[in-house]
């Protein structure tokens, strides 16, 4: 291709750029989605579900505990030494697993009345838990009063131990001794692995009303025969429009990574002993990694729009296609791995682990980096001829 056809060409897909950027500057509905509910939705709902999940464990692990007990009076010494570790007894309910049924409580002890006998032969005591385990709200209850119970135990083993003249050491004759190397910052991953989804998210809402119009709307108000009539080529007029398309996916990420650092500063995740940072640092890193993705997301937008009929149809089909992103993180989140090189390839599953480093602190290498670039820009290439292949066809203008 000569110099002159070339720059005739990026100066149509300049032209065609500006063109739909003004245009969607203009439409409300793009504008909502790509600069405002894109940009602030995935921020607010990550704060609102991890600020209250955050002071409910705080709350819980810090006041006391209720526990409605039955068969109290058989063993008086273990309740003080609960009661000193924070735990209320509660009057005993009838029928203790009806009580958990109806969810009047989240746990229940039931002291059985051969506890006293056993406890004064030096036997094993049996203590019953009733609760229901597929009950989120009984999991942190149930790990206090079981860590109370237990720390109660060692205690009076200990103090039995010395009566016989035996060192409570004899009990251990292994001490594991921790090396944990986790930072604060590391531990944070745990907690916060879903971040990634959002920020795909945010990419995928970005551009999606964009793709849609510039292709679907166009055909539908009449306008883009006219366009495919000039003299440019399909590929300048499709280069020109997912242009667009990515500027806006980009603009959107990059309002909700400033959004999402604002909420992390609120987070009190000081108090779990853990950090976030989402820094200067990690936005540039983010930008870069999410590039190819952007334009990856946008392609296949553009090309479910040009195959779809109608502006409702090609809104139906990517409402499908948005679930997509989410896949890599279930599976990560169901069947944790460990993150091999070649992972970093797959487009949407090297986001994700990209992105997990990041939060974890330890940065991603510039193996793994061009991994990640190489791999995602590979899937947007093919996904571009594609769509170049389909906006060729003479029924991309066909309006019905």
């Amino acid at each position: 291709m000569s110099k002159g056809r070339f720059r005739t060409g990026l100066h149509a897909a300049v032209t065609v750029y500006l063109k739909e950027v003004r245009e969607n500057l203009r439409d409300k509905r793009t504008v909502i989605n790509a600069l405002i509910t894109g940009p602030l939705l995935g921020p607010v709902l990550f704060g609102m579900i991890f600020s209250f999940t955050l002071q409910r464990q705080l709350a819980e692990a810090e006041k006391p505990l209720p526990v409605p007990v039955v068969g109290a009076q058989y063993a008086p010494n273990l309740l003080h030494a609960l009661e000193a570790q924070g735990l209320v007894a509660k009057p005993a309910p009838t029928d203790p697993a009806a009580a958990i049924r109806s969810h009047a409580a989240r746990v229940v002890m039931v002291i059985p009345k051969r506890f006293e006998q056993a406890w004064r032969k030096g036997e094993p005591a049996g203590v019953e838990l009733y609760y229901d385990s597929a009950r989120q709200d009984s999991g942190t209850p149930v790990r206090r009063l079981k860590k109370m119970l237990q720390a109660y135990a060692s205690t009076l083993a200990a103090q039995r131990l010395l009566v016989r003249g035996l060192s409570p050491v004899l009990m251990r004759p292994v001490v594991p001794e921790d090396r944990d190397l986790a930072t604060p910052q590391s531990r944070s991953a745990l907690m916060f692995s879903i971040l990634p989804y959002f920020f795909v998210l945010t990419v995928f809402l970005g551009g999606m009303y964009l793709a849609i119009d510039t292709t679907a709307g166009e055909r539908e108000r009449q306008s883009l025969e006219p366009l495919l009539s000039n003299p440019v080529g399909r590929g300048t007029l499709l280069a020109g429009k997912l242009a667009a398309t990515v500027s806006f996916a980009l603009v959107s990420l990059l309002l909700a990574t400033a959004a999402f650092g604002v909420v992390g500063r609120f987070l009190p995740v000081e108090k779990l002993d853990i950090v976030l940072d989402l820094g200067p640092r990690f936005a540039a890193y983010l930008m870069l990694l999410m590039l190819p993705l952007a334009v990856l997301l946008a392609t296949l937008q553009t090309l479910v729009s040009a195959y779809a009929k109608s502006y409702r149809e090609a809104q139906t089909y990517l409402s499908i296609l948005m679930l997509l992103p989410v896949i890599p993180s279930l599976l990560l989140a169901v069947m944790p791995v460990h993150a091999k090189p070649w992972m970093y390839a797959v487009p949407l599953l090297g986001q994700q682990l990209g992105i997990m480093d990041l939060v974890r602190g330890e940065g991603i290498g510039w193996p793994l980096l061009a991994a990640v670039l190489a791999g995602t820009s590979l899937a947007a290439v093919l996904a571009f001829a594609v769509t170049r292949w389909l906006y060729a066809s003479e029924r991309l203008a066909v309006s019905t």
